[in-house]
């Protein structure tokens, strides 16, 4: 019996003494486990991923919102993109499907209308829905206005070669002297899919910058007689006319560049859904709920698409500096075209030299530049009217030059 007591007592004296270490030893695993979840949870955060180049993007995002928000610059292609940048700069851990280049994620699957270029051709249903080509019809001169401006496009191509782009990548480049953002994005997912990022944003940054950037290159090259030349009101055109308008630009149009038929097809399908009379149901749906819900997608997917590992390069740069030079260009050869067109006008029917740089196809914020800066010189003077012209026509002959290049490019 004693001897009983004396074994279980000494194994619960064992088993004190042990119990401290096993309890300390399980409290250890536990403490390790939590750490171990705490440092994996630190290293999926933004902050452990963080690099000072995200922060550049992000302040570029900022400045697109004040731009859109504070200032009113174009604030349906701002708003979207400068958020979209933020979207895209938020630093995280590859391998979850978060990011807009990660195979499957919502972001990428958004983006593919940009990739596969079919946001696009929707957004110019939606412009030709909304655009009015009467001016153009009744003044056919006008659409040189446009042709004159597209001079951009081959000072852009011209100046991205000499700074070694390939020659796929140089018409890529080239089409934001159009002025022209879904022309660009088109363009780009075919003959240059590495720079998309860069020559989308580049395009759709100077159509918001078409207030600053243009004035100064009207001013420069018009005198203050010019400035104040009044045209006279364009004639009437017909019902007939606008119906037969499409029809007749789609043919001529695409028998010189059918690869722009995606474009122009679009763009004068709209317009014959507007002037027929009898689908207005579908121009209206065409012109608003399509249009602003591509716009957003677009222009979301378009920012989210400048994240910074991809984006800040020095080709992206030069395609930046090459943009800016390529508008001013565009914006100069319409300004000069129109001069010398007055040559050959006789008094009271010469062209006011102010709507020339709204041949870039930055619809219709270019004509409204044409008649602020006209009313500047003469309160009563509107150009408004008379600018649309060239303006469509811009849209138009970008549309065409695109087509040009992809046929040329996308062959060899």
């Amino acid at each position: 019996m004693r001897d009983i007591k004396f074994k279980i007592g000494l194994l619960l004296i064992i088993m004190g003494l042990l119990l401290p270490v096993e309890l300390f030893a399980q409290a250890a695993d536990e403490t390790s486990m939590v750490m171990n979840s705490l440092t994996k949870f630190w290293n999926q955060t933004s902050f452990a991923n963080f690099e000072f180049k995200y922060l550049i993007m992000i302040a570029v995002g900022l400045v697109f919102l004040y731009l859109g928000i504070a200032k009113n610059w174009e604030p349906l292609l701002l708003v979207p993109i400068g958020f979209g940048i933020l979207v895209g700069n938020v630093p995280f851990t590859e391998g979850y499907k978060i990011g807009i280049y990660e195979q499957g994620s919502v972001m990428n699957i958004l983006y593919s209308g940009v990739i596969s270029g079919w946001y696009p051709p929707l957004i110019f249903l939606g412009i030709g829905a909304m655009t009015d080509f009467s001016t153009l019809i009744a003044n056919p001169k006008l659409l040189l206005l446009g042709a004159a401006a597209q001079i951009g496009i081959f000072a852009t191509f011209i100046g991205a070669y000499a700074l070694g782009f390939t020659p796929e990548q140089c018409g890529a480049i080239g089409i934001i002297g159009g002025a022209d953002g879904p022309t660009a994005i088109f363009l780009s997912s075919r003959l240059a899919p590495e720079l998309m990022g860069a020559i989308a944003v580049a395009a759709y940054s100077y159509m918001a910058l078409v207030p600053v950037i243009q004035p100064p290159v009207m001013k420069l090259l018009t005198t203050d007689k010019e400035r104040v030349i009044r045209m006279k009101p364009p004639r009437q055109v017909t019902k007939f006319e606008k119906i037969a308008f499409p029809v007749i630009g789609l043919l001529l149009t695409t028998f010189i560049s059918p690869s722009a038929m995606p474009l122009l097809g679009m763009l004068f399908f709209g317009n014959l859904l507007k002037e027929s009379g009898v689908t207005e149901r579908l121009a209206e749906t065409a012109r608003f709920a399509l249009i602003n819900t591509i716009t957003i997608l677009l222009g979301l997917t378009v920012g989210a698409s400048t994240q910074a590992d991809k984006f800040l390069t020095v080709d992206s740069m030069l395609i930046f500096g090459l943009g800016a030079t390529s508008f001013v260009v565009a914006s100069a050869g319409g300004v000069l075209f129109a001069k010398f067109m007055n040559l050959f006008l006789k008094e009271g029917n010469k062209i006011n030299p102010l709507i020339g740089s709204a041949g870039v196809s930055a619809v219709p914020d270019s004509a409204r530049v044409s008649q602020e800066v006209g009313l500047h010189y003469d309160k009563t003077n509107h150009l408004l009217m008379h600018a649309m012209g060239p303006n469509v026509a811009g849209v138009i002959g970008s549309a065409v030059a695109a087509g040009i290049l992809l046929t040329y490019f996308a062959a060899n």
